[in-house]
């Protein structure tokens, strides 16, 4: 992953895959010549504050339908007046509880999977709520008749509702149609990172314009889409005017982090939404707490132990799931098994050398998808890029073609699993002459081999499959590493299915 050193803020450590920079040269850059005019700003209901208070309507209206339906087909069995008024009020104990997990504060990215799991809890605890006030005040709501019917329906018009305006902020943001101007700071090797993840991840809604950088690096000689360097740090308030810039997000800079307090006060100042991206990022977890000692936020890093007893329970897991799979797909497999044999001459079996956790080396299986090659092949990823898909001459046999589209050449792996080799879930492993290459020249790569390799990863299913950018494959699998969970591998689970089925990975 491209970073710059963490204990310094005077000097960057560019991989050597990743950027080939000249000496930084103090600059004072206004515009590119070959920048195009800013897309005029534009508002939306689907995007900041609109999709905030659209979310809140939906929410609430959704809830009142619930409520309604249930009143109205129990209307003559239930009594009149507590029993109703105290239903009347799951909707704004619903909404309080979402607005007190951050359901209603500005996101950078809605996603569905934990906007479903908050919506389902709100409306449990608020209907558990409802049931706890009506035994102790001794109403008669009937739980059983009017609670649980208002609680399926209110999670499902919730889900409905919610589901629907994300998919068409999706829709929106896809179409790069009113894509909210966002300015870097800091014109580094980390600044450009953040700035190419934005460019090609629409979904996060933000259009990189520009940065800003009183001392930035000089650009590469190879063109590249880099935005410009729109001025220096004492520019910001007229760069963010001329750019309609609604949002900012702090890199790093080369100088003293405390150039850039100032700015955040002032992006403040001017209503600017401000993202900070922190030090020690690397270390960072969803699990970091902030303990304040006094009037400092100290951050508490939790981090992964690979070696623990959270990972030793999920590698049970995987051995027991590899086993029921096996079972269940057991005429599956001996299908495609002959269904291989049939197509060419050659083993069932494809088996490749490749490297696991803390470097042990096993042997990878697969359904073989492809002709016999006496000769072998002497390939070479092009530089930045990891191996994989079709390598040198295409010698896949048309059912061998089917079988990688549908990811089900994959499916020996399960004995791998049960072999304690690798895991269901995690970094997909490779080869031992491309981890010997990748891991001199992609930084944190070797930290992919603290866990065991999985058939599918966070990687795969957000489309870094085959000849992909190596180094955004390494961050992918060390997040997944540093934030793993019971609840992240389902995740992955739901994701790699959503794969196989559409094509289509995750947003």
């Amino acid at each position: 992953m491209p970073v710059e050193s963490q204990q310094s803020t005077t000097q960057e450590r560019p991989p050597q895959l990743l950027a080939n920079v000249r000496p930084r040269q103090r600059t004072s850059v206004s515009r590119a010549d070959d920048e195009r005019p800013p897309l005029p700003g534009r508002r939306s209901l689907l995007e900041g504050p609109g999709f905030v208070k659209l979310r809140l309507a939906l929410d609430i209206a959704a809830l009142i339908f619930a409520v309604g339906i249930v009143v109205a087909a129990r209307w003559g069995e239930m009594p009149q007046s507590p029993g109703i008024g105290l239903l009347m009020g799951l909707p704004p104990l619903t909404v309080l509880l979402l607005y007190t997990r951050g359901q209603y504060s500005q996101q950078l990215r809605a996603i569905l999977a934990d906007e479903l799991t908050a919506a389902a809890s709100a409306v449990s605890v608020a209907s558990m709520a409802l049931i706890a006030v009506a035994v102790t005040s001794g109403i008669d709501v009937r739980p059983g008749v009017t609670v649980a019917p208002v609680w399926a329906l209110g999670f499902v018009f919730l889900a409905c509702g919610r589901s629907a305006l994300i998919a068409l902020q999706r829709r929106q943001r896809m179409a790069r149609r009113f894509a909210r101007p966002a300015l870097i700071v800091g014109a580094g090797l980390l600044g450009a990172h953040i700035a190419r993840h934005l460019q090609e991840r629409p979904e996060y809604g933000l259009r990189p314009v520009g940065f800003l950088d009183s001392d930035p690096l000089e650009r590469p000689v190879r063109q590249d889409r880099r935005p410009p360097v729109l001025g220096s740090l004492e520019q910001l308030s007229e760069v963010a005017a001329a750019h309609q810039v609604v949002h900012v997000v702090f890199g790093f800079i080369h100088g003293s982090d405390r150039l850039l307090l100032p700015l955040v006060r002032q992006c403040q100042a001017l209503g600017l939404r401000v993202s900070v991206l922190p030090r020690l990022f690397d270390a960072h977890s969803q699990y970091a707490t902030i303990e304040p000692i006094g009037g400092l936020p100290l951050i508490s890093l939790r981090p992964t132990n690979p070696r623990g007893w959270q990972f030793a329970a999920k590698h049970l897991l995987d051995r027991v799931g590899a086993a029921l799979l096996v079972v269940v797909l057991a005429p599956l497999l001996a299908a495609l098994a002959l269904a291989v044999r049939l197509s060419s001459p050659g083993p069932v079996l494809f088996r490749q050398r490749r490297v696991g956790r803390d470097g042990q080396l096993f042997d990878l299986l697969k359904f073989r998808s492809m002709r016999i090659d006496p000769g072998g092949c002497d390939f070479r990823p092009r530089a930045g890029s990891a191996p994989g898909g079709v390598e040198g001459q295409d010698r896949r046999t048309g059912f061998g073609r089917w079988l990688r589209r549908s990811s089900l050449d994959e499916l020996p792996q399960l004995f791998n699993v049960l072999k304690g080799e690798m895991s269901l879930i995690g970094p997909r492993p490779e080869r031992p002459e491309f981890v010997d290459l990748f891991r001199g020249d992609i930084e944190r790569y070797g930290e992919r081999h603290r866990v065991k390799s999985g058939i599918t990863g966070w990687a795969q299913v957000h489309g870094l499959r085959g000849q992909t950018s190596i180094v955004d494959r390494v961050e992918w699998d060390n997040y997944y590493i540093e934030n793993w969970s019971l609840k992240l591998d389902l995740r992955v689970v739901a994701l790699t299915v959503k794969l196989m089925l559409t094509g289509r990975a995750a947003e």
